[in-house]
């Protein structure tokens, strides 16, 4: 067992000081900006909604083409004075400015592709005009400024959090990613080079050229990807930069057909266009492939600087988006002195090399990465364990036949006892809806086992039951072909409504369908249990997938629903997913509860659980409708009962109806608001109006106050919650205290004497905790399961990390991006990391928030004591680890039920006469 883990995190070093470095500065300028927007303006036709200049593909571009830019700043479009590029050196007007006249006369094509009616004489002369304008203004582009940035530069807030300037957040790890691309990764007898690729909030480096794997008589191609980005952790007072490693497959085998092809991610090696510069800049270029559905081929994206390429580089023959498509193995070897990737996703079809780095190439990457940063950054320091009591009262697996079959025996007498807990007597009614006899069999034959009932009874054939009465449960299973039930949605022809009036349109006959075919639940619990193809069955129809539409139709019948997939022919695992199947619906059921923890007297008896998720759907939703609704679950282990608040009637509910409530909900949309955001505004707009952070937060308050009747344990995620509550980003975190809008912060006892709040964050896609490893300080690297801190009792914030599932085997020193002659099929396996979670004790009885509450008398918490609470909670004997605990996985999993439907606007009333024919 690792006493240690290290972390893929860096800290400015203050030994080093501050981190200045002379960079030039250029401005859009008034005239510049003022040009841009009118030309921009006019390809917009005119309609008068306020917007920014879309700048992103003109960046890419001069990040790309223009030598000496590091990066390009943000919010350099709102306003003429805001810095815009940033550059080692003054990159002459000769460079910039054929860049922005590309890009500018890009503005303009855009526009008479379109079919409309302003293409028009005077619109011609008017283009004209402007362009003879932005001519004149590109001649003499604002002066290149020389400023000292401070790259380092931050300010530490009142709750002790480090706020890094704003234009931190991109220069930094640009500059990072070029100062360690100038350098190979030299590894066992490797020498890799890497480039440069800019994005959101950070930046990459990419291996190139990519390597390639042999397999099955087919060359599959690969990198090494490093990710960096800046982030700041609760309470500390130096911001850290997160270096992730994996691997980045290139698509050479496209199992797709191009009008499936939504858009994938492609990057561009191409040379500078430019006589005296280098030959290449460090960069790939980042672009968007997809197919456009009204000109019936595949297509640059808009923002891609591909479309572009041709406009100044005339000599040079640059692959159009069809032939890239079409030849991807010959575009990644490079033709002509230019190359190109697609970025590999599942979408595109199957893939020999598996994602992943194991523990020790990522410990080789990472100590290269801490010798490229030196002395400017430092590594954060080890953190260690801060307890032994790791893990809950979990039952023992054991490899003896004799104590397997004893645990199975426990564990499922435990389900059933949890789930008689839940019926309380009343039968509960299963409509199993399949659509193969196999997983019809499987899914009878998998029910038995997990509750430890006898074997069921019932005839083959349409309408069979099986039925079993055993330990305070009755269960009725009735099996019957699922027919027109399962088959795809049918959307009305007429594509005038907004699809998710459409949507709406075709869940309505389905749930006239279900309703003619099921019986209501009224009273007891029922579940259907429905088969239904996988989703590539419904690719071809989009919206076609009608599962959203059964569990709408399900809950409105008074019915949970449950769904798996028809099985690929000789499915071996057919019996693993029944099994997961019904575990499943024993969760929607709330028949289940945390294993008793094993933290210690400093947990009062009778705390409960409670756990906030936000789910947020746009119009690209399942339901294809904008909603925000607030999820809150209650889990008291001593009863044994989950429920959920229903903020309509303010209560709690039980969980299985807490599911039916929330998939019964209708949008308050209706059609008004989504021609009114198509015709004038973006649906965030269209949405914030009604669902404001301020409502979101007044739902928090009317919450927080139903858990003044016992100790209990607030979990939330700052991923998810701190859109609509702000005070929840770092910045604004004070200890034991909690704030709302604009009023000041409030002691956090104020709203509960014996509430404790615990956040937790994952890396939410933007690399917002680090990665990492167990080390033994001797070279032998690996992971480790606990609770892991640095050694200070006033420590608010801890790191959970879980072992890998016990059937993940591979070997910890693994080697891909190396491989070694013993691991030569080391590329195709895949690599477990286990899920690192921060957990951040923002409010607990702490001494000063005891004294504040003029409670000296009682004794402390030790913050560390509920982070280990809230670590147990992710450890379940049913589940492998949970991403996250298991309150606040059932908060986050209630959000498939959130499926609001739009709602017609009213019709006018009709008047007589003519009018009304």
């Amino acid at each position: 067992m690792y006493g240690t883990i290290r972390t893929a995190a860096y800290e400015p070093d203050p030994a080093y000081g501050p981190l200045p470095e002379s960079l030039h500065v250029m401005r859009l300028g008034t005239e510049l900006h003022a040009a841009l927007t009118d030309l921009h303006d006019h390809a917009r036709h005119h309609n008068g909604r306020p917007a920014r200049l879309p700048v992103r593909q003109l960046n890419s571009l001069l990040r790309a083409l223009a030598p000496g830019v590091v990066a390009t700043g943000r919010d350099a479009d709102a306003a003429a004075d805001n810095p815009w590029l940033y550059g080692s050196e003054p990159v002459p007007a000769e460079v910039v400015g054929p860049l922005v006249g590309t890009w500018a006369a890009g503005l303009l094509r855009v526009r008479e592709d379109d079919d409309t009616d302003d293409a028009d004489v005077r619109a011609l002369e008017l283009e004209d005009r402007l362009l003879e304008r932005l001519d004149t203004v590109v001649a003499e582009l604002p002066p290149w400024e020389t400023e000292e940035v401070d790259l380092t530069e931050a300010t530490v807030s009142p709750g002790g959090t480090a706020v890094p300037a704003r234009r931190t957040f991109g220069l930094l790890p640009e500059w990072l990613a070029h100062r360690l691309a100038a350098r190979p990764f030299h590894a066992l007898g490797s020498g890799i080079r890497f480039r440069v690729v800019s994005r959101e909030g950070g930046a990459e480096l990419v291996s190139w050229p990519p390597q390639a794997h042999q397999h099955r008589k087919q060359t599959w191609y690969y990198s090494a990807l490093i990710t960096i980005a800046v982030h700041t952790v609760p309470f500390a007072e130096r911001f850290r930069v997160h270096v992730s490693t994996s691997i980045r497959r290139w698509a050479t085998s496209l199992a797709v057909q191009p009008r499936d092809l939504r858009g994938s991610t492609v990057l561009l090696d191409v040379p500078l266009p430019w006589p005296d510069g280098p030959d290449r800049s460090r960069r790939l270029v980042e672009n968007s492939l997809g197919y456009d559905h009204a000109l019936g081929h595949l297509v640059w994206r808009r923002h891609s600087p591909a479309v572009l390429l041709p406009d100044l580089d005339i000599v040079r023959r640059y692959p159009k988006a069809a032939e890239l498509f079409s030849a991807p193995e010959t575009w990644l070897g490079g033709r002509d002195g230019i190359a190109a990737g697609i970025v590999y996703s599942p979408a595109l079809g199957p893939h020999s090399v598996a994602p992943g780095l194991m523990p020790k190439e990522r410990s080789l990457l990472d100590a290269w990465v801490e010798e490229g940063l030196r002395p400017m950054l430092r590594r954060v320091p080890d953190l260690g364990r801060v307890t032994r009591r790791n893990t809950p009262s979990l039952l023992l697996r054991s490899a003896r036949a004799g104590q397997r079959e004893t645990r199975e025996e426990a564990l499922s007498l435990g389900r059933r006892s949890a789930l008689a807990g839940v019926l309380d007597g009343a039968p509960l009614d299963v409509e199993l809806l399949w659509q193969t006899p196999e997983t019809r069999d499987a899914l009878i034959a998998a029910l038995p086992p997990l509750l430890g009932l006898p074997p069921g009874r019932g005839a083959r054939g349409e309408g069979e039951t099986w039925r079993w009465q055993t330990g305070g449960v009755d269960i009725r299973v009735r099996a019957r072909p699922a027919g027109p039930l399962a088959d795809a949605l049918r959307l009305p022809g007429d594509r005038r409504p907004p699809r998710a009036l459409r949507f709406a349109d075709a869940v309505a006959a389905r749930c006239d369908l279900v309703s003619r075919c099921l019986t209501p639940r009224p009273d007891g619990p029922g579940v259907a249990l429905v088969e239904i193809r996988g989703r590539e069955g419904f690719k071809k129809f989009p919206d076609s997938d009608p599962k959203h539409a059964l569990r709408i139709a399900c809950a409105r019948q008074g019915r949970l629903s449950q769904f798996i997939t028809v099985p690929a022919e000789a499915e071996e695992a057919l019996s693993h997913r029944a099994r997961w199947a019904w575990l499943d619906i024993l969760r929607q059921l709330g028949a289940i509860s945390p294993p008793e923890h094993r933290v210690g007297a400093g947990i009062p008896g009778d705390l409960q659980y409670a756990a906030l998720w936000l789910v947020r759907h746009t119009r690209k939703g399942p339901t294809r409708c904008p909603v925000r609704r607030l999820v809150a679950v209650r889990v008291r282990p001593g009863e044994g009962t989950v429920h959920g608040w229903d903020a309509e009637r303010a209560e709690w509910v039980p969980y299985d109806r807490l599911l039916r409530l929330l998939a019964s909900e209708e949008s308050e949309a209706p059609s008004a608001v989504f021609a009114e955001a198509r015709a004038g505004g973006t649906y965030q707009e269209a949405v914030g109006r009604r669902r404001s952070a301020y409502e979101t937060e007044r739902q928090i308050r009317t919450l927080l106050y139903q858990f003044r009747d016992r100790p209990t344990l607030l979990l939330a995620d700052l991923g998810n919650l701190r859109q609509c509550w702000p005070r929840l980003r770092n910045g604004s975190l004070v200890r034991d205290m909690l704030g709302f809008g604009t009023d000041r912060d409030q002691r956090l006892t104020v709203y509960g004497p014996d509430l404790r709040l615990v956040l937790t964050r994952d890396g939410n896609g933007r690399e917002e905790v680090p990665e990492w490893y167990a080390h033994d300080g001797a070279g032998k690297v690996g992971f480790s399961q606990g609770v892991w801190g640095p050694a200070r009792p006033d420590n608010r914030v801890f790191a959970s990390t879980t072992d890998v599932p016990h059937t993940a085997t591979l070997p910890k020193g693994l080697m891909k991006l190396v491989p070694v002659t013993s691991h030569g099929t080391a590329p195709r396996k895949a690599a477990w990391n286990p899920v690192y979670l921060e957990l951040t004790v923002l409010g607990c009885l702490s001494e000063k928030a005891l004294a504040d509450a003029g409670r000296q008398e009682e004794t402390a918490d030790s913050p560390a004591e509920w982070a280990t609470l809230t670590h147990q909670l992710r450890l379940h004997d049913d589940y492998p680890p949970l991403s996250r605990p298991l309150p606040l996985h059932l908060a986050r999993l209630a959000g498939e039920y959130v499926l609001p439907l739009a709602a017609p606007s009213p019709r006018p009333a009709e008047s007589g006469g003519d009018g009304g024919r």
